[in-house]
């Protein structure tokens, strides 16, 4: 720990001796915590990391439009539109790799669940499914799953390693969840938790905001703190002790996340990349996604604000949006690439602006709670290495399969709890129907499949023709597509609020099945009641009847 007069230098240096201005005021025990908060901070590169908020706040984002350009037909691949021969052999290939012990997960959890109204992890939440799973045991549960396809399939005795960034809100409430549920089975030296750093929150000025006379206002460094943090915790070098050549890393939110995904895994490795993104399409152009694509001739994620309306309306010739390809932080990375990442480039990453209400006191010590911004928040994102990537390529996925994020609390339009529940309710409802099972509801009638709601608007009837620069071409699609965008958008908040529809009561373990696999033998011919919890007990009442 540094001494006291260290810390004044660096802060006088920095222009932030304010920070030692209630000193007088703290007892013995609020000093030593706060020294040792100080002494933990990168107080060298405090003045640059102050100055550097400062200027981003101040300057505002520049039009990247002219030069944007979709990834290239010949580094995507897609559920969708993929032959069935690919999506076989990239499949094989993922578990062959899997079954080598050459594939680990890797979580991003280093957020709170404020905007859901909790103070814990995410991954501890219950969204209210009838078996009462959290995300965590969810997810576990599909790492037992995928391992044990693997096995099968390669009579082998493989493990996936899971790596799970913490951060110091969210790890010892993680690791005390882990270790009360007995880990859901997995083997604790499995599991390797670590933590990102911390960095302050500034005043529009620069400089660092005190939360309490002794404690400064400090939140996560964003997802993209991850390549700190692989140096701080030598996670890097545990992946190579274990063989792990290939990663698999996501955001704790998705509900619908397939865990070490061996479609994704195996495309990306037969395609020889050292860096992939699973994407899905955009519902409408004014989506608030981020867009995967090219700048300048290289892959990076640009941010839909970046992006003039008259672009992200841009569509090709069969009525598709040109930039489509919809972000949801799901990537795929070789291990060299993450080691080329540490070592070259990680003090090469973007830093983004993130304005935010930062409680604090005032100069006479009151506690102060903002009812607007006053504070950045400096995030790097874990997109931001894609520009450095020599083969980067994309995955298309289903949404409805693959993508249903938790963000917010029940009564918000989209992304809440009731949303991520019928989410994985409905896609477990067509699982069950597609294996040959007929489900009858609460009265004893028949489940109709319900149609897929495609919110894609290469789906509409509204025939839409390219926007190019051409004035006329584009009055005459200009009306049809206002009015046909305010459809398409209540069609994808309609769906995607899913509050008022129901799904039927059919939850799926992915101890059962890891993605609809192994379930014909199950449910062929049979009628069965809901709710119906098909749990590995159940499946043994199954076969044995």
């Amino acid at each position: 720990m540094l001494s006291l007069e260290q810390v004044k230098q660096s802060l006088e240096s920095a222009g932030q001796s304010h920070v030692l201005q209630f000193w007088p005021e703290l007892c013995e025990v609020e000093r030593d915590s706060f020294l040792q908060e100080l002494s933990q901070l990168d107080l060298k590169g405090l003045k640059d990391h102050c100055e550097g908020a400062a200027r981003s706040a101040a300057s505002p984002s520049a039009s990247l439009d002219q030069h944007i350009e979709p990834v290239p037909p010949e580094s995507i691949g897609s559920v969708r539109k993929s032959n069935k021969d690919s999506l076989a052999e990239w499949e094989n290939e993922g578990l062959l790799q899997i079954s080598e012990n050459r594939v680990g997960v890797l979580l991003l959890a280093g957020g709170q669940g404020t905007r859901l109204g909790v103070q814990y992890p995410k991954g501890m939440y219950n969204v209210g499914l009838p078996s009462g799973k959290t995300l965590y045991q969810i997810q576990t549960e599909r790492i037992h799953k995928i391992q044990e396809l693997a096995d099968r399939k390669y009579g082998s005795k493989c493990t996936v390693p899971w790596y799970i960034m913490t951060s110091e809100f969210t790890l010892a409430p993680t690791e005390k969840f882990f270790k009360e549920n007995n880990y859901f089975g997995l083997e604790p030296s499995n599991i390797v938790m670590f933590e990102q750093r911390m960095i302050p929150a500034v005043t529009f000025d620069g400089k660092v905001i005190l939360q309490g006379k002794g404690k400064l206002a400090m939140a996560p460094d964003g997802n993209g703190g991850l390549y700190q943090a692989l140096v701080d915790n030598k996670v890097l070098e545990d992946m190579k002790k274990r063989g792990v050549e290939y990663l698999h890393v996501y955001c704790v939110d998705n509900i619908l996340v397939k865990m070490a995904d061996p479609v994704f895994i195996g495309f990306c490795v037969s395609k020889g990349a050292d860096c992939g993104a699973k994407v899905v399409e955009k519902a409408y152009p004014a989506e608030p996604v981020g867009v995967v694509c090219r700048v300048r001739g290289v892959s990076q994620v640009v941010e839909y604000s970046e992006i003039q309306t008259e672009t992200a309306e841009l569509r090709g010739p069969g009525g598709e949006l040109v930039y489509s390809a919809g972000n949801i932080c799901n990537h795929f990375f070789t291990r060299a690439f993450l080691q080329d990442v540490a070592e070259k480039f990680k003090g090469q990453l973007e830093q983004h602006v993130a304005f935010k209400k930062v409680p604090f006191v005032d100069l006479c010590g009151n506690q102060v709670k903002p009812t607007k911004p006053n504070g950045i928040k400096m995030e790097k994102f874990v997109f931001d290495v894609l520009p450095f990537s020599r083969n980067f390529v994309v995955f298309e996925v289903v949404r409805e399969d693959e993508f249903s994020p938790l963000k917010n609390a029940d009564g918000a339009a989209t992304d809440n709890p009731t949303t991520a529940r019928n989410s994985l309710l409905a896609q477990h409802c067509r699982w069950a129907i597609a294996a040959g099972a007929t489900l009858l509801d609460e009265h004893g009638n028949t489940l109709p499949l319900t149609a897929r709601t495609e919110c894609n608007t290469k789906h509409n009837k509204d025939g839409y023709k390219q926007i190019t620069g051409r004035k006329g071409q584009k009055k005459q699609t200009e009306k049809r597509e206002k009015a046909s965008e305010i459809r398409i958008r209540k069609r994808f908040i309609a769906n995607a609020s899913a509050g008022d529809s129901h799904p039927a009561l059919c939850e799926i373990s992915p101890l059962v099945s890891y993605f609809g696999e192994g379930l014909e033998q199950l449910l062929k011919g049979r009628t069965l009641p809901t709710p119906l919890i098909l749990d590995e007990k159940r499946a043994k009442e199954l076969q044995a009847q």
